[in-house]
């Protein structure tokens, strides 16, 4: 599957209808864009949504970003990809991650105890469930959410891939190292079309409040040398770090970095004030970037 040099990455459309969505999705790929990354937390069920974009474009491709894998039994996550890669021409990247023990133990109420041991046999399951029902014509493609090395080195042995989430182009560099030279590496990156120093921080420390109060996200940034006193302050430095903002040059270098160090395919994330819908930043940066 070609997803594309860029995707965009988006969380927003969750709170819009599912009419408007078919709308937005179809614009889209008018854009241009080859990919939509979509997530899974709280709101609608990432299948279904994929299958409502899908049947609403003709070539654009849509990646979770990512299923929960705590949300479901294998056997049915093995089955639901199979079932919308054959329904539309596989054009259908699942990702799947273990999520946040706020997530996983805070809302769904279930054991987060060994999430590396439980992806393990998660994807051992996953290989060997049962599918009796008429199927795509190859094995549809599978990326690992991953931050650790020893995610990233599990999404490189038995999956297509990782989609990192919350990553510099320093993280990016580690887990291509890590990965090997094969494996599909595919960063989120946030980006901020705003020039104002002060407006582009403050909108990108409202939308990093949320990561920043998830372990495995603080843990990565130690990882690549940030402090305690960043985290907790939301310094400059980490908001430059997680953030683009800028012009559109700016914006452009952040996504060559990450493909300097080794990525594949980045998703650029626009960030937004109160959700809105960044329907002209998202064609602004398809003039520029595709």
């Amino acid at each position: 599957m070609d997803i594309g040099r860029i995707g965009l990455w988006q969380g927003v459309l969750d709170q819009r209808p599912s009419s408007q969505v078919q709308e937005v999705v179809a614009e889209l790929e008018e854009m241009g864009w080859p990919t939509l990354w979509i997530p899974e937390a709280v709101g609608r069920d990432p299948f279904v949504s994929a299958s409502v974009m899908l049947g609403a474009t003709s070539t654009l491709k849509i990646a979770t970003g990512i299923v929960q894998v705590h949300a479901r039994h294998p056997m049915t996550t093995a089955a639901a990809q199979k079932t919308v890669a054959e329904a539309f021409d596989n054009r259908f990247l699942l990702g799947i991650g273990v999520s946040h023990g706020p997530f996983i133990e805070g809302i769904r109420k279930l054991d987060y105890s060994k999430p590396y041991s439980f992806m393990v046999d998660y994807l051992n399951e996953m290989e060997g469930a049962m599918y009796m029902a008429h199927g795509p014509e190859q094995d549809p493609p599978l990326v690992l959410a991953a931050l650790g090395p020893k995610m990233l080195a599990l999404a490189a042995e038995r999956t297509a891939g990782a989609h990192p989430y919350f990553v510099p182009p320093e993280h990016t560099a580690l887990a291509r190292e890590i990965m090997g030279p094969d494996a599909l590496l595919a960063p989120e990156q946030k980006v901020c079309l705003e020039k104002d120093p002060e407006a582009a921080r403050s909108l990108a420390r409202e939308n990093m409040a949320l990561y920043l109060g998830l372990p495995n996200y603080v843990n990565n940034l130690y990882r690549l040398g940030f402090t305690e006193a960043d985290v907790a302050e939301q310094s400059d430095r980490l908001v430059d770090a997680i953030v683009a903002w800028g012009d559109l040059d700016t914006i452009q270098a952040r996504i060559q970095a990450h493909h300097d160090a080794g990525a594949d395919h980045v998703a650029v994330q626009v960030l937004s004030p109160r959700g809105e819908l960044p329907l002209a930043q998202w064609r602004t940066l398809a003039d520029a970037l595709l």
